[in-house]
């Protein structure tokens, strides 16, 4: 059973809503000595390629934790060397079973899943999977999502990466994403998120194992989220993941149970566009590290949106796992837009939303 849609509520917003107005054409070089006799000379991946915390993205398009896997399972349905970035799904130190099944329901527009942050551990993705990433994704930026049920459990699994990683030539990870929305056990199950001292701890202790870029993913239901993202700069992270996914419940109205095994989830898909987007914009206005935009995103104009409120990295999930297309649909969408507005250079839009209050 799946929630309905209210025609009602889509019939106003159709109606009240005003039509886009089309972007002023400009040149992203405009004042530099490139001007517009460059743009016979630029290519898609020139318009399309960015740097993040010091890595060479090819494009702003990352696959979102727990949409590919550890990349291996989508290998032959899909060509990952077509996005900017891979996002690996949670290692933490033990074996993972996750929750009950069903795990993931349907929703009219989106999903809601309770997976568990199940994951084989962080010992078999070192001897089964790091050497993958390794010699399989050249092009493609790795980053691997860390979880733990203590701060030193997100230390030891960075650290016992970066040693895999080192030892397969350094190409197997470029960077860390630390899921601060895992509860605490040492503090009564309290998110790391929540509290700021866990929070910093945890990114103290992780940044103290690696050199490479510490990416932490926020949830979108702090009641502060601004004053968390500085927390976390200042510890020591080097970027940000907005936004995690909501809090969600759905039942089942013939058996008056949850649909889930767990019961509640975490909602993602379109209805949180508009959530990440205002939370991009109001931390990018706050901290100056880079900014992984994710929720809700199905097309190119959805990843505009994320890039003009402040992020330089965009993160396509639930779309993804619909159609594993999507991303490369979404990369497409992003050089046609470029051109028609004559934008020779992706990362120019990046934190140019007119609006200010």
């Amino acid at each position: 059973m799946r929630p309905r849609q209210s025609t009602f509520l889509i019939g106003v917003i159709r109606r009240r809503l005003p039509a886009p107005s089309p972007m002023p054409r400009r040149n992203i070089f405009a004042g530099t000595s490139a001007g517009w006799e460059r743009e016979k000379d630029v290519t898609s991946a020139d318009r399309l390629a960015i740097t993040v915390a010091g890595l060479a993205f090819q494009n702003p398009i990352v696959l979102a934790s727990g949409t590919a896997g550890y990349g291996v399972e989508l290998a032959n349905v899909v060509d990952l060397e077509g996005v900017g970035g891979l996002t690996t799904k949670a290692v933490s130190v033990e074996p993972r079973a996750g929750n009950d099944s069903p795990r993931v329901a349907e929703l009219d527009e989106g999903m809601i899943n309770s997976v568990g942050l199940a994951n084989p551990g962080v010992e078999r993705v070192k001897s089964a999977y790091v050497p993958w990433l390794a010699s399989h994704l050249t092009r493609t930026r790795k980053l691997v999502n860390v979880v733990g049920n203590a701060a030193e459990d997100y230390a030891q699994v960075v650290a016992e990466l970066d040693a895999c990683a080192r030892s397969a030539g350094d190409a197997a990870i470029d960077a860390y994403e630390l899921n601060v929305s895992c509860p605490n056990v040492k503090a009564g199950g309290m998110e790391f998120s929540a509290d700021p001292e866990s929070l910093r701890t945890v990114i103290r202790l992780a940044r103290a194992q690696t050199r490479r870029p510490l990416f932490v993913k926020l949830s979108p239901m702090l009641p502060d989220i601004v004053r968390t993202a500085k927390v976390a700069v200042d510890a020591g992270a080097d970027g940000l993941t907005l936004v995690n996914t909501m809090p969600g419940l759905a039942i089942d109205v013939e058996r008056r149970r949850p649909i889930l095994g767990f019961g509640s989830g975490g909602v993602s898909g379109p209805g949180l566009l508009p959530v990440g987007v205002l939370a991009t914009w109001r931390v990018s206005r706050a901290v100056k590290v880079p900014i992984i935009g994710i929720g809700g995103v199905s097309s190119g104009s959805d990843a505009l949106q994320y890039m003009m409120a402040g992020a330089s990295l965009v993160g396509v999930g639930t779309a993804a796992m619909r159609d594993p297309r999507a991303p490369q649909r979404i990369v497409k969408e992003l050089d046609a837009w470029c051109r028609r507005h004559d934008v020779y250079s992706l990362a120019g839009i990046v934190g140019t939303l007119e609006w200010s209050i």
